[in-house]
C-alpha cells in the first residue's frame, strides 16, 4: 500500500482561492523559449508523434502535458528550461495530434491513449541513453502517465510525478460543468473545436456531428473522443481510460501532487490510501488549484512552488541516478 502525506505548500495570501491559483500562471507567467531538437517517432499504425528535446546529456526526463497543451503552456516550457538547468535531458512528449503538423488518422490524443506513450519510450529505449528514466505528467497527461505504470508489467520508467490528476475522468466531467469551473469548460471545449477543424481543413470530417452545437464534456467525449477512438460511448471511455483503477497496480516510485481544492474535480475523486500501490506516494495540499500552487509573500512576486517540488521529488524518487531511477 502507498501513502498519503500532507503538503507544505501554502499560497500566496495575494492569490486566495482556487481559480486564481488556477488562472495566474496561465495568464501571467512568462513563457521561455527553449532551443529544443525537434524529432519524429513513426508509430506501428501509421501516425507519428513529435517530441522537443534538451541538449543535454544527464538522465532524461519526459514531460507529458495536458489537454490541449502544448510546450509553450505556462508549466511546460518553463519546467523544461528547469530540467536542463539542473542537469537533466529533458524530452517533451506531444500527444497524438498536438505538434504544429495534425496527425495523419482520424484518432488523436486521449486520457487513456497509454499505447502511444509505451510506443514511444519502446523507440527510445534504443537510443545509446536509453528511454528517459523519469517522467512528469500534468492533467490529462498525468492520468495516462499513472494508467500506464498500473497496467504495465515492466514499464519503461523508473519512476513519475504526477501533478492535478482528474482520477475519475466522469467526475471531471461534471465538475467542469458547475459554477465558475464552466469557464474552463468552455474554453477547453473552444479549442478542441478548434484543433479539429485545423486538422479536418483539408479532408472529410468522419463524423456526422455540429460542432458548434457541443458545450460541454460529457457530449463532446460521446460524440467525438469516443467514436474516433474506438470507445462505445462517453461513459465506456470514461471507465477504460480512467487511471483511479490502476493505481493499486504500480509498484514504480511515483509521486503524485495535488490540490483538493482543484476545480476541474471533486474531494471525493481523490483516492484513499488502500487505493494506492506500493510505489505511490500522494501528496495532499488544502489549496492550490489546477496546475497552481503559487506561493510567495509579495504581490506581484510570485514563487512558482510547483516546478521546486517536481525537482525536489524527482532526486527523492532517484532520478539523478540515470535511466532506471
Amino acid at each position: 500500500m502507498g501513502a498519503i502525506i500532507r503538503s507544505t505548500f501554502r499560497p500566496a495570501w495575494w492569490l486566495p482561492g482556487a481559480h486564481l491559483q488556477t488562472l495566474w500562471p496561465s495568464l501571467s507567467r512568462p513563457r521561455p523559449r527553449p532551443d529544443l531538437a525537434r524529432r519524429r517517432i513513426e508509430l506501428a499504425d501509421g501516425d507519428f508523434i513529435d517530441l522537443a528535446i534538451g541538449h543535454g546529456a544527464g538522465p532524461r526526463v519526459m514531460v507529458i502535458h495536458g489537454l490541449e497543451g502544448r510546450l509553450e503552456s505556462h508549466y511546460a516550457a518553463s519546467l523544461v528550461e528547469r530540467l536542463e538547468r539542473e542537469g537533466y535531458q529533458p524530452i517533451f512528449m506531444f500527444l497524438r495530434g498536438c505538434s504544429e503538423e495534425a496527425n495523419r488518422l482520424d484518432r488523436a490524443y486521449h486520457s487513456g491513449a497509454t499505447e502511444d506513450l509505451a510506443e514511444v519510450l519502446a523507440v527510445l529505449q534504443n537510443d545509446p541513453q536509453g528511454p528517459p528514466g523519469a517522467a512528469v505528467g500534468f492533467s490529462l497527461g498525468a492520468n495516462l502517465l499513472l494508467k500506464y505504470l498500473g497496467e504495465t508489467a515492466q514499464p519503461a520508467l523508473g519512476c513519475a510525478v504526477a501533478v492535478s490528476v482528474p482520477f475519475v475522468l466522469r467526475d471531471a466531467m461534471l465538475r467542469l460543468d458547475i459554477g465558475f469551473s464552466r469557464i474552463y469548460q468552455s474554453y477547453l471545449i473552444d479549442k478542441l473545436r478548434k484543433s479539429l477543424r485545423r486538422k479536418f481543413a483539408t479532408r472529410d470530417f468522419p463524423l456526422d456531428v455540429e460542432l458548434d452545437d457541443i458545450g460541454d464534456f460529457n457530449t463532446f467525449d460521446d460524440r467525438i473522443t469516443a467514436p474516433l477512438n474506438g470507445f462505445a460511448g462517453v461513459f465506456d471511455y470514461y471507465s477504460r481510460a480512467s487511471c483511479r483503477g490502476f493505481l493499486p497496480h504500480i509498484t514504480t516510485p511515483t509521486l503524485i501532487i495535488h490540490a483538493l481544492d482543484d476545480p476541474f474535480m471533486f474531494p471525493t475523486t481523490v483516492p484513499r490510501e488502500h487505493e494506492l500501490g506500493a510505489g505511490v506516494t500522494l501528496e495532499l495540499a488544502e489549496h492550490g488549484g489546477h496546475v497552481g500552487f503559487i506561493a510567495g509573500n509579495w504581490p506581484g512576486r510570485p514563487h512558482y512552488w510547483l516546478e521546486e517540488r517536481i525537482i525536489v521529488g524527482l532526486r527523492e524518487l532517484g532520478a539523478d541516478t540515470g535511466s532506471r531511477c
